[in-house]
C-alpha cells in the first residue's frame, strides 16, 4: 500500500468495504430466502398431498411429488444465489470505478496544490506565490506555506548579500597584501632559501584566497546579470578553449570542441559555465590525454557535455561535488590552487538560466559532466 497513491488507496479500500457489505448482506438474504423457498416447497407438498385447501406439514411419504417440487425449488435456490454473486460483483466493481472517479475529483485540489509547490525553485522564491484560493482544508497550508517560501527567500538574499559584501572587504586587503609581497620579492634577490619559501606559500595563498574572493563575489552577483542575450555555444566554447589552451599544453593535453546551438541568456556567466567545466576538466585529466567538449540538442534543450580522462568521481559524491567549499581530495585541490567553487558556480549559473548540471557518467577512466539548458524556442515561451 505504500507505493500506491492516494486516490487509489481510497479505491481499493471502498472496493474492500463495498465488497464485504455486499458479500454480508447476501449471506443473510440468500440464507433467507433459500429457507423460505425451502417453506414454500414443503407447503405445496404437502397441500398437493392432501387435496385439499389447508396447509400441512411436510409430508415426507409423497416422494413422487415431493422430488418433482425438490428439483423445482433446487434449481431456484442455486439461481438465485448465482444472481446474488454476480450482482454482488457487479456493485462492487461499480462502486470501485465511483470510488475512483469521485476521489479523483476530490482530491484535484491537492494536485493543483502539489504542482504549484514543484514549481517552486531556489532561484524564483521571490516570485512564486502559492494560490490561497483552495478548499478550507489547504488554505492553512498554502498560507504557512508562502510563509515559509518567503522566510527561505529573505534568508538567501541576506547570504547572498553577506558574502557579497564580505567579499568587497576582502578583495582590497587581498590586493594590497600581494602587491606588497611581490614588491618586496622583486626588490630582495638574495633571500634565504626559508625567507624565499615563506614568501611564496604566502604569494600562493594570497593568490588563492584572491581567486575564492572573485568567486564568491561573481556568485553574489548572478542575480543581477541580465539573461537576454542569444548565444553561440560552440564559438563560445571554442574561445574558452583558446583562453585554456596555455593550461592544457603544460600538462599535454589535447582540447577538441564539437557541434554548436543557440541558447537565450548571459554571454558572459554561460562563458564562465564552460570555462570552469573545462579548465575543471584540464586540472583533473592525465597528462597527455584529451578533454572533448560536445553540443547538442533536441527540441526543447540543448546538451554540452565536457569529457576529460580523469580519475573518476566516486558515486556518493556526484551530488554534492555542487555544494560551496566541497573538495573531493584536498591536497590535490592546493596543488591545484582549487576553493571547491568552482562547480558551485556552474551550478548557480546553470539554475539562473533554467537548467541543469550533472556528472553523466564517472569512471576510473574519465568523466562526463553535463549541463541542459533551454533551447532558444523553449526559452522565450517560458519566459
Amino acid at each position: 500500500m505504500k507505493g500506491l497513491s492516494l486516490q487509489w488507496r481510497i479505491t481499493i479500500m471502498t472496493a474492500l468495504l463495498t465488497c464485504a457489505a455486499c458479500v454480508l448482506t447476501n449471506c443473510l438474504v440468500g440464507y433467507t430466502g433459500m429457507r423460505y423457498m425451502d417453506a414454500i416447497g414443503s407447503d405445496i407438498s404437502a397441500f398437493n398431498a392432501t387435496g385439499e385447501d389447508s396447509l400441512q406439514a411436510f409430508d415426507p411419504t409423497k416422494a413422487a411429488l415431493d422430488d418433482k417440487v425438490t428439483i423445482v425449488v433446487n434449481d431456484a435456490q442455486e439461481s438465485f444465489g448465482m444472481t446474488a454473486w454476480y450482482i454482488t460483483a457487479g456493485v462492487t466493481l461499480l462502486g470501485g470505478a465511483l470510488a475512483y472517479f469521485v476521489s479523483g475529483r476530490a482530491l484535484k485540489p491537492l494536485r493543483a496544490f502539489a504542482a504549484q509547490v514543484e514549481r517552486v525553485q531556489p532561484d524564483n522564491l521571490s516570485e512564486i506565490r502559492l494560490n490561497e484560493d483552495v478548499p478550507t482544508e489547504l488554505q492553512r497550508c498554502s498560507a504557512s506555506f508562502n510563509d515559509m517560501i518567503a522566510r527561505l527567500g529573505e534568508g538567501f538574499s541576506a547570504q547572498r548579500q553577506f558574502t557579497g559584501n564580505a567579499a568587497h572587504e576582502l578583495r582590497t586587503p587581498l590586493a594590497l597584501m600581494q602587491a606588497q609581497i611581490e614588491l618586496f620579492i622583486s626588490e630582495h634577490s638574495g633571500l634565504q632559501p626559508e625567507t624565499a619559501e615563506l614568501l611564496g606559500l604566502l604569494q600562493e595563498q594570497t593568490e588563492r584566497m584572491s581567486r575564492m574572493t572573485k568567486v564568491l563575489l561573481e556568485m553574489s552577483e548572478l542575480r543581477s546579470v541580465p539573461c537576454e542575450d542569444d548565444v553561440e555555444l560552440g564559438p563560445l566554447s571554442e574561445e574558452v578553449l583558446t583562453d585554456l589552451a596555455p593550461l592544457a599544453e603544460n600538462k599535454g593535453i589535447a582540447l577538441n570542441c564539437a557541434g554548436d546551438a543557440l541558447v537565450i541568456g548571459s554571454d558572459t556567466l554561460l562563458y564562465r559555465l564552460v570555462f570552469n567545466l573545462v579548465e575543471n576538466a584540464i586540472r583533473y585529466s592525465r597528462p597527455g590525454s584529451t578533454v572533448n567538449v560536445s553540443i547538442c540538442d533536441n527540441n526543447s534543450r540543448v546538451f554540452l557535455r565536457v569529457e576529460d580522462q580523469g580519475p573518476g568521481i566516486p558515486k556518493q559524491y556526484r551530488e554534492s561535488i555542487f555544494q560551496p567549499f566541497f573538495r573531493l581530495d584536498k591536497s590535490r585541490c592546493r596543488a591545484y590552487g582549487g576553493a571547491g567553487l568552482g562547480l558551485a558556480l556552474v551550478w548557480e549559473i546553470a539554475a539562473l538560466h533554467g537548467g541543469t548540471v550533472e556528472v553523466e557518467t564517472s569512471s576510473e577512466n574519465g568523466t562526463t559532466m553535463l549541463a541542459s539548458l533551454p533551447k532558444r524556442s523553449a526559452a522565450l515561451t517560458e519566459q
